[in-house]
C-alpha cells in the first residue's frame, strides 16, 4: 500500500538499519540510513516519487566525464521504462514502470502551487515533461493502486525466463578474480561459504552504500584501507567508496486553521479504514504517497537551472512516520540538491557479515548553510502569499522565533534529515578518482561491472529512483550492445533572465543548440562558490 510506506521503511524484514557515524557538520548527530534489504532493494521501501531531473543534469554527467551519458541519450531510455498514464509527447506509456499521479484531491495541494505561483515562480505542467523548474504535479512510481518496486515490475517478470536463477537470504562476501579478470561470486547461505562462477561478466548492483563495501572486500579500492583489513590488493582504485553525496532536507511546518489536512485519518480507526479500503479496491487514501505537488527553484540568480526541491505534504510529520504533530497541519520538504559536501563509506572490517562506516560529511561545506538557510526563508516567502492565506496557523517549524541565521543554523543542525539518495561511491567519469567508465566496466579490470546509483558523477534535481532505473535500462542495452539512437528532440529549458534572476514566471531558453557553453556553464556552478 503506498500510503503505509513508512511500515517497511521501519522493519528490520525490509531495512538494513544502517546509519551514520557521528557527522561532524551535525553536531555529531548520527543519521538514519535506510536501505532496502527485499528483492527490488531501495524500491522496496522508498517514498514512490518519481523524478526524471533536469535535462542539465545529464549535461553535467557528461561534463564530468560520463560520455555519452547527456540528456538527448537518456531520454530514450526514460521513455522506453515508462508507463505514464496520460503522457506527452516525450513521455513513454509502453513501458513496464507505471507512473501514475494523484488526485489533488486536497485543497492544500492547489493553495501550495497557487501560492508559488503567486511568489512570482513558475508553474509546470509536469516537472517530467519539457519544464522541469516551476510548481506543479509530482507523479509517483504506482500502478493500479499498488507500489510499483523494481522488484514487481522487473524482476518477477524476468523470474519467468527459466535461465534465471534467484537466490535469497544470501549474503555477497566477494567477486572472484583470476589475475584482472572477474570470474564469479563468492557469497555465504544458511552459514555455509558458496561460489557461482560467471561466463561472461559479473554485474554488481547493491546500491550506493554496498557496492563499494562489496569492491572493497574484493580487493579492489584504496589499497592502505584494503591492507588495514588484511585484504589482498587486487586492483587500487583510490576513488571506491568516496564521493558520497546526498540529499538533505527539512520540513518547514504550519498549522492549519482549516479541518482539511490528512490528521483525522492518522487515528487507529482512520488508519483501518483506509486500509479496508485500500484492500478491497485499492483506491482511496490508501493508493497514493500524498506527495501529489511539489517544486523545483533555483536558490539564487546566476544558477542556471534549479538546485531546491520542494514536496508538499497536507499533514505534519515526520518522513519515517515516528513522529506527528498533533492537530491539523501541513508542511514543505525543501532541501538543496547539489551540495558540495563530501563523505566515504568503509569498511567496519572484513567479515561479510558487518554493516559498513558511512560518513555523509553533511554541512561541511560553507555554502550548504547558505542554500538550507534560502529554502526555509524561501518556503516561508510561499506561504505567505494570498493562496495559502485561508490555511496557515502557527508557524511550527522552524517557529516564528528562528529569524536569525544563527536561529536557522541551530534548528538545521537539529532537525536536517537526509532524503535517502545517496550516490556517487563508485563515479563514472576517466580521471584518476573514477571508478568506473562510462559503460559502467570497473577500470583496470576485466569482465566487471557496476550498474547503481553509486555510478553517477553527480546527484540529479529530484528524487534518485527513476534516473537510477534508466541508467540500469541504458547500462542493460550496453552490456548487450544495443544502445538507442539519441533523442531526435529533447529540448533543454531554463528561464531566460537566470542570470540576473532568482524566479521567474516564464522558462522559455531552449539550449538544445550549444550543449558544449551550456555544460562549461555547468561546470562553472560546481566549481565556484556564492562569490561569483
Amino acid at each position: 500500500m503506498p500510503a503505509a510506506l513508512t511500515m517497511p521503511m521501519n522493519t528490520q524484514r525490509f531495512n538494513w538499519g544502517m546509519s551514520t557515524e557521528p557527522e561532524p557538520g551535525l553536531n555529531g548527530r548520527q543519521i538514519n540510513l535506510p536501505r532496502g534489504k527485499g528483492m527490488g532493494g531501495s524500491s522496496s521501501i522508498n517514498g514512490m516519487c518519481y523524478v526524471r531531473g533536469n535535462p542539465m543534469d545529464y549535461e553535467l554527467w557528461e561534463a564530468k566525464g560520463a560520455t555519452g551519458w547527456h540528456w538527448a541519450n537518456v531520454l530514450p531510455y526514460f521513455q522506453k521504462m515508462e508507463n505514464v498514464t496520460g503522457g506527452g509527447p516525450l513521455r513513454g506509456t509502453n513501458g513496464p514502470l507505471p507512473v501514475t499521479r494523484g488526485t489533488e484531491s486536497n485543497p492544500l495541494y492547489h493553495a501550495f502551487v497557487d501560492a508559488a505561483v503567486a511568489a512570482g515562480y513558475a508553474r509546470s505542467a509536469n516537472m517530467n515533461e519539457v519544464q522541469h523548474e516551476g510548481f506543479g504535479p509530482m507523479e509517483m512510481t504506482v500502478g493500479g493502486g499498488i507500489r510499483a518496486s523494481t522488484a514487481r515490475v522487473y524482476l518477477r517478470p524476468a523470474l519467468k525466463n527459466p535461465m534465471v536463477r534467484l537466490v535469497t537470504g544470501a549474503v555477497v562476501n566477494r567477486i572472484l578474480f583470476e589475475g584482472k579478470t572477474a570470474v564469479g561470486v563468492e557469497y555465504v547461505l544458511n552459514g555455509r561459504t558458496e561460489t557461482i562462477g560467471a561466463k561472461r561478466e559479473v554485474i554488481l548492483s547493491a546500491g550506493s552504500i554496498m557496492s563499494p563495501v562489496i569492491l572493497k572486500r574484493s580487493g579492489i579500492g584504496p589499497a592502505q584501507e584494503l591492507v588495514q583489513h588484511g585484504i589482498p590488493v587486487v586492483h587500487e582504485s583510490a576513488g571506491v567508496g568516496e564521493n558520497l553525496m546526498d540529499h538533505l532536507e527539512l520540513y518547514v511546518q504550519y498549522s492549519c486553521l482549516k479541518p482539511v489536512s490528512l490528521f483525522p485519518w492518522m487515528s487507529l480507526p482512520g488508519k483501518a479504514w483506509i486500509g479496508m479500503k485500500w484492500l478491497a479496491t485499492q483506491k482511496g487514501l490508501g493508493a497514493t504517497n500524498h506527495f501529489e505537488t511539489g517544486g523545483h527553484i533555483r536558490s539564487r540568480a546566476g544558477l542556471v537551472y534549479p538546485d531546491v526541491q520542494f514536496h508538499f505534504l497536507p499533514l505534519a510529520i515526520s518522513y519515517d512516520g515516528k513522529s506527528l504533530t498533533k492537530g491539523h497541519g501541513f508542511q514543505v520538504h525543501v532541501g538543496t540538491k547539489r551540495s558540495k559536501s563530501r563523505g566515504w563509506v568503509r569498511l567496519r572490517d572484513a567479515n561479510p557479515q558487518s554493516l559498513p562506516r558511512v560518513q555523509f560529511n553533511y554541512m561541511t561545506h560553507d555554502e550548504d548553510w547558505h542554500e538550507m538557510r534560502t529554502c526555509i526563508r524561501l518556503s516561508r516567502e510561499i506561504f505567505a502569499q494570498a493562496p495559502m492565506a485561508p490555511y496557515v496557523g502557527l508557524e511550527l517549524a522552524p517557529g516564528p522565533q528562528a529569524q536569525t541565521d544563527e536561529a536557522l543554523d541551530d534548528f538545521i543542525r537539529t532537525k536536517v534529515e537526509s532524503a535517502y539518495h545517496p550516490c556517487g561511491t563508485c563515479r563514472m567519469g576517466s580521471d584518476p578518482l573514477a571508478v568506473v567508465d562510462p559503460e559502467c566496466r570497473v577500470i583496470g579490470l576485466q569482465n566487471l561491472r557496476v550498474v547503481d546509483a553509486s555510478i553517477m558523477p553527480q546527484a540529479t534535481a529530484g528524487d534518485l529512483n527513476g534516473p537510477t532505473i534508466m541508467l540500469a535500462e541504458r547500462a542493460s542495452d550496453m552490456i548487450r550492445g544495443k544502445l538507442l539512437p539519441e533523442a531526435e528532440v529533447a529540448p533543454i529549458m531554463a528561464d531566460s533572465n537566470w542570470l540576473t534572476h532568482q524566479r521567474g514566471s516564464t522558462i522559455a531558453l531552449n539550449y538544445a543548440k550549444d550543449r558544449n557553453s551550456l555544460r562549461l556553464q555547468l561546470l562553472s556552478e560546481m566549481t565556484n562558490g556564492l562569490s561569483r
